[in-house]
């Protein structure tokens, strides 16, 4: 079995789907651990502790006390946290592991933090608590440094928590992505000519055709697809399949599994032009979610070997239908919700238009300023010009300096002169005044009559 889904234990209650490999002769003890150099293809559950929850798992299952427990227990032993108690019976080395990885997720999680908080220019040393309580749900914040039995709970309990509106918002995400991909399709075909344009509409009709063109697909969960797995994966004789054997080799069964990616394949290459990845991935969540209708009865995303036996029963299970892809299914929208979507992407046009030309403007009244300023500037140099070769012409032809507006700069010691003499001036004219006001002296020498 190739990547996507496959068997794992019973933790696996995500999208995370993956396989042990098992020694076929030998007893659950006796399972070997998967190897390191083996490749593996998950599928990515689009949960930011995804590797965390991967590896967890995989650790647990190389205990063979722990991974015994896994084939016997209910999904209310998983939900409810008693099977996280057992975690104080695995083996030492296991124990070891869990710690390192609990320390690894921790640390990641600290540069994730650092890294936003650098990317808002926030400078200071306390830490974004909501944001980093937020980060932490799926681990214990108040121990950092060991992996416990509470660990163990928020992580089952989050990662079930965290992906039951996964699949909705994974549906809307590719309706739009369809419905993007139409309008840019009708555009396209608008800008050319009639001539150029049928010949466009015939060549994607081409692709279209040859992509419909592919072998028959296994409806998931069928005893065909799982006769494939039973195989290829299992390394047994097709013809003596068992389902009951089946479900014990694989422990209890995630509901995310029972998909072979050999019947994607079969639909979707990426080296092809009329093969579309993201239309892949939509359906394998479609394979997933009939999994889910037809085999997990109380929708908890495992498959107990009651509901497994039961859908083995079914007519469906024997007597499948060919599995119906993306192109046998009616579109994921209809034109009255593309009409809608193409209304919301002209207003969002419209809005950045709006924008554009507001910032436009912005930027032209910016250069206005800048030319005013340059002007400025030139003015400013050119009148310092002009002083500075006014000066030196004044001291070529040994005039006296003028100051910025033309007048003459004199000496300071002709200026003291000027002074000098007016204060002269000014204490002759009042010695003058004073002697005008003095009586007036009898006359000397003058004759005496008797």
């Amino acid at each position: 079995m190739n990547g996507g889904c496959k068997m794992g234990g019973s933790l696996s209650l995500s999208s995370v789907v993956w396989s042990v490999p098992l020694d076929r002769n030998a007893t659950p003890q006796e399972a070997q651990p998967p190897q390191e150099d083996k490749q593996e293809d998950n599928v990515d559950t689009g949960l930011y502790y995804d590797r965390y929850l991967r590896e967890v798992i995989e650790v647990l299952e190389t205990d063979p006390h722990f991974r015994e427990k896994l084939q016997t227990a209910n999904t209310e032993d998983i939900k409810n946290g008693r099977l996280s108690k057992e975690l104080d019976l695995v083996g030492h080395h296991v124990r070891t592991r869990l710690d390192e990885l609990k320390r690894q997720e921790v640390s990641r999680l600290r540069m994730l933090l650092k890294a936003k908080l650098d990317s808002t220019n926030t400078q200071s040393l306390q830490m974004d608590h909501a944001s980093l309580l937020k980060q932490f749900e799926h681990l214990d914040p108040h121990n950092q440094n060991t992996f416990e039995a509470k660990d163990l709970e928020l992580l089952i309990s989050t990662a079930t928590k965290d992906l039951e509106n996964y699949d909705a918002e994974r549906h809307d995400e590719f309706k739009r992505y369809e419905m993007l991909k139409e309008h840019e399709r009708r555009e396209y075909l608008k800008g050319l000519d009639q001539e150029k344009r049928e010949k466009e509409e015939k060549r994607m009709e081409e692709l279209k055709d040859k992509h419909r063109k592919h072998p028959k697909v296994n409806a998931p969960g069928s005893v065909a697809q799982l006769r494939e797995v039973w195989e290829e994966t299992d390394g047994l004789d097709p013809t003596e399949f068992n389902p009951k054997t089946f479900f014990k080799l694989h422990g209890q069964l995630s509901c995310t599994l029972l998909l072979h990616d050999d019947d994607l394949e079969k639909v979707y290459d990426p080296k092809n032009e009329e093969d579309d990845m993201m239309e892949m991935e939509e359906e394998r969540l479609r394979m997933r979610e009939h999994v889910m209708k037809n085999v997990d009865i109380n929708q908890d995303r495992l498959v107990s070997l009651e509901e497994f036996l039961k859908s083995t029963d079914k007519k469906e299970f024997n007597n499948p239908k060919e599995w119906d892809t993306l192109d046998d299914t009616k579109p994921v929208f209809t034109e009255a919700e593309l009409q809608r979507f193409e209304a919301e992407l002209q207003t969002k046009e419209e809005e950045l238009g709006k924008r554009a030309e507001s910032l436009r403007q912005e930027q032209d009244l910016l250069k206005e300023r800048g030319k005013a300023l340059e002007a400025q500037r030139r003015e400013y140099q050119q009148a310092v010009l002009e002083m500075s070769q006014r000066k030196e012409k004044q001291a070529v032809e040994g005039q006296p300096p003028t100051g910025p507006n033309g007048e003459l700069q004199f000496h300071q010691e002709m200026q003291k002169l000027e002074d000098q003499g007016k204060r002269d001036r000014q204490d002759k004219k009042g010695g003058d005044g004073a002697q005008n006001n003095l009586p007036a002296e009898p006359p000397q020498n003058l004759p005496i009559h008797t």
